[in-house]
């Protein structure tokens, strides 16, 4: 599978319509701070028939290791991002067809 970047999705986008690159890369900006400012506040974001975004709280533990240095240290509780996806994207990824390579 292929990774698409912020600067390839503005690309597709500014092709498929009529907005100047600028104004496309703006509207994605805003759209992407606002994301990150509502899950920052709390809040959950619903887009219907994408997914919802949200922070979920990750329970935290007495005693855990640094991957890197193998070190014990704690960890308190926190919370991350978390999504879910829709059903429409459900059935989307449900459909892709599966690549023989990426199963090993």
């Amino acid at each position: 599978m292929a990774k698409v970047t912020k600067a390839e999705l503005v690309d597709n986008i500014y092709k498929n319509s009529e907005y100047e690159r600028q104004t496309v890369l703006s509207v994605i900006d805003a759209f992407m701070e606002e994301l990150k400012s509502q899950m920052i506040s709390g809040n959950v974001v619903e887009l219907r028939g994408f997914g919802t975004f949200e922070p979920k709280l990750r329970n935290g533990r007495s005693v855990a290791h640094n991957p890197k240095t193998g070190a014990k240290c704690s960890v308190p509780p926190h919370y991350v991002g978390s999504f879910r996806p829709g059903q429409e994207l459900k059935k989307g990824l449900w459909e892709l067809p599966v690549d023989k390579d990426a199963e090993k």
